[in-house]
């Protein structure tokens, strides 16, 4: 498959550019960016260096291909979706552009209009572990926010198994690192105000929300993120009222390991002993895994439910070359296969 990427020099970019040029059935054809046009990508993602050519071109100069992948800005793929879908009858889009349905969640989440409503209802959401028959034949392809992809896969199971308690409220605390604010600087990511630090920036409100509450169907849903001292990575933790108090440790197991039985990048983590006895996203970075954990409350009736993705990998890239995998009937794996480095 030729492929090209729309914004392809920031981090996001930059891990679909890694990831897809390894990938064994895949041509990457064009990278484009407006402020770096003419240079060699290598020298702005320098993992590269001696594994492409390619330079930067702008976004209208990218050739036709089979899939387009666009890393645009937030509001900018809503804004070029036309000239995207020109390029390429497949486009997967990595920004929260399409990843709403009702058309109405954009005022209240983004504080806007969406300029292309119509489209919002063709669009599927690009986790594979939701939906693999609407990704394989979709056209346009939205991956999921890195902090939704991790609530969603921790609380999806018991969703569906109908043993949460939906009168009660489900509270998902996240803490992610500072490349999920992405490659441009600003005074949150100065190091100074970022060294050392753990500063709440959502601790109501957060835009993921609408994301969560769309894919697993639980309405009552209250989720706070926290930026920590970490450069890639979330964890989630979602502490789940549960409606029946029976739901125990082995139940809670059986769930999930059920759910993500044939699933090649969950893993279901609950260890009696040793240090890594729950998920760690620093064992995770640059993959494409989301690990799992859980535990029940023995005071209270709730699980706790914990998710570690590498928020570059499976919370973005990772989950578009998954999706592009499903979406031609290929190995999911293909490109996909790196198990992550330890000690890191």
């Amino acid at each position: 498959m030729n492929v090209a990427v729309a914004g392809a020099a920031g981090y996001t970019g930059g891990e679909l550019l890694r990831l897809l040029i390894q990938h064994p059935h895949v041509e990457v054809v064009g990278a484009s960016s407006e402020r770096l046009a003419g240079r060699f990508v290598h020298h702005t993602h320098p993992v590269l260096r001696g594994r492409t050519s390619l330079r930067f071109t702008q976004r209208s100069d990218l050739p036709e291909c089979d899939v387009l992948f666009s890393a645009l800005p937030h509001g900018e793929s809503e804004a070029f979706i036309d000239s995207l879908a020109e390029h390429a009858p497949l486009v997967i889009d990595l920004s929260a552009d399409f990843r709403l349905r009702n058309p109405a969640d954009y005022p209240r989440w983004y504080g806007r209009k969406h300029s292309r409503p119509e489209l919002l209802a063709q669009a599927v959401y690009a986790l594979p572990e939701v939906d693999r028959d609407r990704v394989r034949s979709a056209g346009l392809l939205a991956t999921g926010g890195c902090v939704a992809t991790a609530a969603i896969l921790a609380l999806l199971p018991l969703a569906r198994a109908g043993v949460v308690d939906t009168t009660q409220q489900l509270v998902v605390d996240a803490k992610v690192g500072s490349s999920a604010a992405g490659a441009q600087p600003g005074g949150s990511s100065h190091h100074p105000h970022r060294s050392g630090t753990m500063r709440s920036f959502a601790p109501t409100g957060h835009r993921h929300t609408a994301e969560i509450v769309q894919e697993t169907g639980l309405h009552n849903v209250a989720l706070s993120v926290t930026a920590v001292e970490a450069v890639r990575g979330v964890l989630v933790t979602a502490h789940v009222p549960l409606a029946d108090d029976a739901v125990d440790d082995r139940r809670l197991r059986a769930l999930l390991r059920e759910a993500f039985a044939s699933e090649p990048f969950v893993r279901v983590v609950h260890e009696a002993q040793g240090l890594h006895r729950h998920p760690e996203p620093k064992l995770l970075s640059g993959t494409n895994i989301c690990d799992v954990g859980f535990e029940r409350d023995p005071w209270a009736p709730r699980a706790v439910v914990l998710a570690a993705i590498d928020n570059l990998g499976k919370g973005s890239a990772g989950q578009a070359v998954h999706a592009l995998n499903v979406h031609a009937g290929i190995d999911e794996c293909c490109g996909l296969d790196f198990t992550g480095l330890y000690p890191i």
